[in-house]
């Protein structure tokens, strides 16, 4: 049986209940939180009839019936159409929803969104709910996502996945520019993991991932799928944009892990130095420039080019325009570099709430 994770998180004992009332006790197969799914197995002789996932994927405005257990009334059934495809609701790093505006309440979760050839498209989920009741928004968990999870589930009550060992983040148009590609595309690494995959094979900061396997990654949600979606122990070449040009990466993929905790106390010495066109205002982390690496933002402006990038009070520079700084006289100097080669954008490296993210400030101060 399929039901979501967070409906059989922390429990113990699970006991369904079918249609005429009688109930089966449940043991609980396995599960994973970061697609919300979980299989439970009932041991009876009892023969049941079992619902098929549909082989292809729903279309946008198809009619769609969902059936659950709203606020415990149990079998109920609404109806509605697919409402979008593809929906990231932050609620993982595979987000993937069937957006459905069939009407969905507390109590959905885990049920079947069935189209109208009686097989199940989806997992349902979750709602958007301001008032938490139902607006008219829910999503479910796509079946082919279900489908895949749960082989894995049956196997070995646990997902295996690859796992490359990098931060990521998206490419806007500034940081594209600031990189000399042709458009905002693909993936840029903020930071390689120690001991990963990436590390080993040579992938470092600042690389643009374009493309696994000669597939185009349009961004970091489709590169955490596409590299989810290889077993461990698997050999796939990356494409990356590294120095102004197109690089070929092969990487031994590892097993997928948590991310370890990173500390990040810095101390900030009094001497700065201010930026004022870009707004910022930098002290170095240690003034000998010898024991710490990077260059702290002590104060950001209102209204200048570093604050609407989001930088704050606190954040540590790593790197500008591809080279590690020091001192803020280090920042200056990659600036002024910069702006000598005509780019109208330069790339900094930000360590911020023990994170690291790249920010494409104007060329407009050096």
């Amino acid at each position: 049986m399929v039901t979501n994770h967070h409906v059989i998180d922390k429990g113990t004992e699970f006991t369904v209940i079918g249609h005429d009332g009688k109930e089966y006790e449940a043991r609980l197969i396995g599960a994973d939180a970061r697609t919300d799914l979980a299989l439970l197995k009932i041991d009876t002789d009892e023969e049941f009839t079992y619902v098929k996932f549909a082989d292809d994927a729903p279309h946008v405005g198809e009619w769609v019936v969902a059936i659950g257990n709203p606020f415990g009334l149990g079998g109920s059934v609404t109806a509605g159409i697919v409402s979008a495809r593809g929906r990231d609701i932050g609620a993982g790093p595979y987000d993937d929803f069937i957006q459905i505006d069939a009407p969905v309440n507390r109590g959905n979760s885990g049920g079947p969104a069935f189209n109208m050839n009686g097989e199940v498209i989806g997992v349902n989920a979750a709602i958007f709910s301001p008032s938490g009741g139902n607006v008219g928004i829910a999503f479910a968990i796509p079946a082919s996502t279900a489908t895949d999870v749960l082989m894995d589930l049956q196997d070995g009550g646990k997902v295996t996945r690859g796992w490359l060992g990098v931060q990521i983040q998206g490419v806007s148009e500034d940081i594209a520019e600031s990189l000399d590609l042709d458009e905002a595309r693909g993936a840029i690494v903020s930071e390689v993991q120690p001991d990963s995959p990436a590390e080993a094979a040579g992938l470092r900061s600042g690389d643009t991932i374009l493309a696994v396997e000669g597939n185009e990654i349009k961004g970091p949600r489709d590169l955490s799928k596409v590299i989810a979606g290889f077993d461990p122990d698997t050999l796939v070449d990356i494409t990356v944009w590294r120095d102004g040009r197109e690089q070929d990466v092969a990487v031994k993929l590892g097993s997928l892990k948590e991310p370890a905790s990173v500390a990040a106390a810095v101390k900030v010495t009094p001497t700065e130095t201010t930026l004022e066109d870009l707004g910022l205002v930098l002290s170095a982390t240690d003034p000998s420039g010898e024991k710490s690496e990077g260059v702290i933002v002590s104060d950001v402006k209102a209204g200048g080019p570093a604050a609407e990038k989001r930088l704050r009070r606190g954040d540590r520079i790593l790197e500008v325009a591809g080279t590690p700084v020091k001192s803020p006289a280090d920042v200056v100097e990659a600036l002024s570099k910069a702006e000598n080669e005509g780019r109208k954008a330069v790339l900094f490296r930000v360590e911020s709430n023990q994170n690291t993210r790249f920010v494409a400030l104007p060329m407009n101060a050096a």
